[in-house]
């Protein structure tokens, strides 16, 4: 530790701090525009001179070390002179376009301006103009307003993980711009919005729409992924305008994901479902809620009187509210049947009874900076779960070796020590092997479990990976949304708990969704003989209650929930958007408020409880999904549905004891695997990032990205040799009566005998299951 000297003041900062560490610790201000707490040093701006004792000359306080007895002056005659000279020499070339800048308000060059800047120019000179650039569908650009600050530079190269933007030239010349011909594509491109201190970079969806100050700012919680970013959502006129991050850095720290930020832009979508509608005779009419309501009720008690209670099925979406499916499953144990479940895009529900409590990461957020060895078991990482992501990009950095076991070796732009690629039917015998090699790098025993099955041969892929993991001080084991979806989940699962003894290291599961976590604490999966999802659609109910759910888009088996909630007598529909599969096969639509428009609670992967409140009226008769789901238990004369607001039914559902503790353990069950052989070719599905649920779909800018572009088929190149056809030619897939024409390209990072099919789109929502076998024709 070092003392030094600040205006004044004594403080005690780490051997190693700058003055701009120490100046925050004391809450001494500098002024910066380069600097930031997450980025390198560039000290480019100079706008952060400092005076220091023994100096010839002013310093940056971003960039000078701090010594011992150090003194420093951020306000004296010689700083200011100097921070009031750097001020002049950026505002020579700055337009004079605050009335028309989208900055205007929040500009950090306006507010050290008034401080720091001149009544007037000296400079008579032609000011210099710079073309903008095209950045893409996100982010607006005006590059005459530049300063050459670089952080939007340094965050695409050490943030998000790939240089998609350079500074050229020099001097007065100097342009930040994009590589030539390219956008920045990044699924965190928007955070460079956050970083300019300038009017420069702006985001596009929200140009010209509002001032910032005649906005309201209100705190709330991401609906998406399963880490839960935490936002500010800005509000004029009960109509979300834009959403920013809230910082915490035990979660998204001061970033968001593209995702998170611009998806509200589908709050205000065409299909947004804002009054009660009654399908009669075919045709789709508007109604009152008490008669929405009433017909809903009416349906269900016909149904379990007619044909007993447990012809009735819930299904529910991951990424509704704890309150929404705590009511939805206590709203059907009530009717008498207990086949309700979340767990939508999942096929193998064998752990079901197993548990040792809800499924989680296995450790807080924050500890991945601790990791020394991480092993990633069947994950889309960068896109499923951003933020998470980039966290293991900053322990890269720090020496974290990763592992990875995968369908697809795509690109996560971080260093992967050791890559198995296998099928996902593969992934079992793989793991086999690396319980085995990793148990000898130990010199412990298997557990008995798994003894019989470990193979005595082992790869070298296994090898790797084994002797990476036995060296590693805290390791982490997770699996990610593919290793979960697929139908050998139960062994992926108990072979992955396994390497974690074996490691001492944390076990855990990524998730795929704001409430994967808290619909297992919500009760909202079958407890007591009930149906799961998958066996809810392969035995088809009489009656369905759908919350937040599109049949065609949100499911494992598209065409098997297309076909079975198609064929049901009664659907009861609970959802903010209407869409043609939905109207195809609903028969009331009960249209309940986005995550904007009401109240409740997430529960991220790490276990964390977080509440949030509506931020805008409803819009048009939209109820909160919560309170449409007590007033049908109250329509039906069940006792429980009291509440009067969010809190109760989060506390209830929430209360000690009436609910699992958190935990990835498997206990008593039988570990059986059989080597499944597959006729054809093996689907590998991801759900593209912007694909994964009804809100995101509807955002028009996101929909315009590299990422949401049309989709096509990949496989490797021996693959398409097998197929008989070459790189961009169009295939028909098909899958039990589905079948699909798609274009397919060669992709030499998926595994052999494998295609990789996009699941949760339109032009793929005909075929079957998300794993399993597919066949793969020429057109």
């Amino acid at each position: 530790m070092l003392e030094i000297e600040i205006d004044g003041k004594q403080v005690t900062v780490e051997d190693g701090s700058t003055i701009m560490d120490a100046a925050t610790k004391i809450g001494a201000f500098v002024p910066h525009f380069c600097y930031h707490k997450k980025l390198s040093i560039a000290a480019s701006c100079r706008m952060c001179l400092v005076q220091v004792e023994k100096a010839p000359k002013p310093l940056p306080a971003c960039a000078t070390p701090v010594t011992n007895g150090m003194k420093v002056w951020t306000r004296s005659e010689q700083a200011v002179k100097a921070q009031k000279g750097v001020m002049e020499f950026l505002l020579i070339n700055h337009p004079l376009d605050c009335p028309i800048c989208d900055q205007g308000g929040e500009c950090q060059l306006q507010d050290l301006a008034v401080g720091y800047g001149g009544s007037q120019s000296r400079y008579e000179e032609e000011k210099r103009v710079v073309l903008n650039k095209n950045l893409g569908p996100l982010v607006a650009t005006d590059m005459t307003r530049c300063i050459n600050c670089t952080r939007c530079v340094r965050f695409t190269t050490e943030i998000a993980g790939e240089m998609e933007l350079g500074q050229a030239f020099r001097g007065e010349h100097a342009e930040i711009m994009p590589f030539v011909e390219k956008t920045v594509d990044s699924e965190l491109s928007g955070n460079i919005i956050d970083l300019c201190p300038v009017g420069a970079l702006t985001s596009k969806p929200f140009r010209f729409a509002a001032r910032t100050w005649e906005l309201a700012r209100r705190k709330s919680v991401s609906p998406h992924d399963s880490l839960g970013s935490n936002l500010i959502v800005q509000v004029k006129h009960d109509v979300v305008k834009r959403v920013l991050p809230l910082e915490n850095e035990d979660i998204n720290e001061c970033w968001l994901s593209d995702k998170d930020r611009f998806s509200y832009e589908g709050l205000n979508s065409e299909d947004r479902l804002t009054v009660p509608m009654l399908k009669q005779d075919g045709a789709w009419k508007e109604t009152d809620w008490q008669t929405a309501l009433e017909f809903a009720a009416n349906g269900l008690r016909k149904t379990a009187k007619q044909n007993g209670p447990d012809s009735i099925g819930a299904l529910a979406s991951p990424h509704a509210t704890v309150e929404e499916l705590y009511l939805l499953q206590k709203l059907t144990r009530a009717i008498g049947s207990d086949s309700v479940d979340f767990r939508l895009r999942q096929s193998d529900f064998r752990a079901d009874g197993f548990r040792e409590g809800a499924p989680w990461l296995g450790m807080a957020i924050n500890e991945v900076a601790s990791l020394d060895r991480l092993f990633v078991i069947g994950s889309f990482l960068r896109k499923d779960a951003p933020l998470l992501a980039q966290r293991v990009r900053q322990a890269a950095k720090r020496g974290l070796q990763v592992s990875a076991l995968n369908a697809s070796a795509e690109e996560w732009l971080l260093p992967v020590k050791n890559r198995a690629l296998a099928a996902p039917s593969a992934f079992v015998p793989m793991l086999l092997e690396v319980v085995g090699a990793l148990a000898a790098e130990k010199g412990v025993a298997v557990a008995e479990l798994l003894a019989a099955d470990v193979p005595s041969a082992v790869s070298d892929d296994a090898r790797a990976i084994a002797r990476s993991l036995a060296s590693g001080r805290k390791v982490g084991v997770w699996l990610g949304n593919l290793a979960v979806q697929t139908e050998f989940a139960t062994e992926i699962h108990q072979l992955a708990e396994e390497i974690g003894r074996l490691t001492d290291g944390a076990f855990g599961i990524i998730g795929e969704a704001a409430n994967s976590v808290g619909g297992y604490l919500a009760k909202a999966i079958p407890l007591v003989g009930g149906l799961n999802a998958r066996q809810m659609l392969e035995q088809p109910r009489k009656a369905y209650l759908l919350l937040n759910a599109e049949p065609d888009l949100d499911f494992a088996n598209p065409a098997l929930a297309q076909a079975a909630l198609g064929a049901a007598p009664l659907v009861i529909s609970l959802s903010a958007f209407k869409s043609p599969a939905l109207l195809a096969a609903a028969d009331v639509l009960l249209p309940i408020a986005p995550f904007t428009e009401t109240s409740g609670t997430f529960i991220n992967c790490e276990g964390r409880t977080q509440n949030f409140n509506a931020v805008a009226r409803p819009l048009g008769e939209t109820r909160p999904g919560w309170k449409v789901l007590r007033v049908l238990g109250n329509l039906l004369e069940f006792e429980g549905f009291e509440q009067n607001d969010s809190d109760s039914v989060a506390k209830e559902a929430l209360a000690d004891g009436n609910r699992p503790d958190f935990g990835n353990r498997l206990f008593g069950l039988e570990f059986k695997f059989a080597d499944r052989a597959f006729k054809g070719f093996e689907r590998v599905s991801d759900v593209p990032i912007y694909a994964a649920d009804p809100l995101v779909r509807r955002a028009p800018s996101l929909q315009k990205t590299r990422d949401a572009k049309a989709p096509i088929a990949r496989a490797s190149a021996a693959t398409l040799a097998a197929i008989g056809v070459e790189s961009g030619a169009h295939v028909r897939l098909k899958q039990g009566e589905g079948v699909a024409e798609i274009q397919i390209v060669v992709d030499d990072t998926v595994a052999a005998n494998c295609v990789r099919v996009a699941a949760a789109i339109a032009a793929t929502a005909v075929l079957g299951a998300m794993c399993g076998e597919i066949s793969v024709e020429r057109v």
